[in-house]
């Protein structure tokens, strides 16, 4: 249960609540853009019958003995089983941590900012946060810990079943034609 609830209002881009201050997301530039939307509609793709993905969607996450409070992934996942429980109200902006957050990396990010925020979502209920930085890195941030993933593997977790995803090929997004 949390122990009250961080509210902030909506802003464009969004504001988060992140290591104790609002923190207001950068506006994204052409490489997280195309990554973003690469990798949301491969995910979306696989998620077609077992759940919602959505970008730049706005969790209200509550880790254990925590303040709930507002983050929003660059791309999330949430299944079916879970979204059947809200009410249309809290669809909008869901009361706990989607299954899978995705983080994008952009220039102006700090790192310990995004250790904050994976630490949430996994504190939180997320079974998976993953952190695409365009430098072709993948990051896999679950209960076990990290793994780091170069262009030769393959995006593949068991919060994901069946869902895989050829790094390289995400990358590939960023060429220009």
């Amino acid at each position: 249960m949390a122990l009250h609830e961080i509210v902030l209002p909506e802003t464009k881009p969004e504001t988060e609540w992140v290591r104790g201050r609002p923190l207001q997301k950068v506006s994204p530039q052409r490489d997280h853009s195309v990554l973003q939307l690469r990798f949301g509609a491969e995910l979306e793709r696989w998620a077609r019958g077992r759940g919602e993905v959505g970008t730049e969607w706005r969790f209200r996450i509550a880790p254990r003995g925590e303040a709930r409070r507002p983050l929003v992934p660059d791309i999330s996942y949430v299944s079916n089983e879970r979204l059947g429980t809200l009410s249309d109200e809290d669809l909008q902006v869901p009361p706990f941590a989607p299954d899978v957050a995705v983080e994008i990396l952009s220039p102006d990010d700090r790192r310990i900012d995004l250790d904050d925020k994976i630490g949430v979502y996994l504190r939180g209920g997320s079974s998976l946060a993953i952190v695409v930085d365009p430098a072709r890195i993948v990051e896999l941030h679950d209960a076990q810990g990290t793994t780091r993933l170069d262009q030769s593997a393959t995006i593949a977790h068991v919060a994901l079943p069946g869902f895989r995803y050829s790094v390289r090929k995400l990358f590939e997004a960023l060429r220009r034609s």
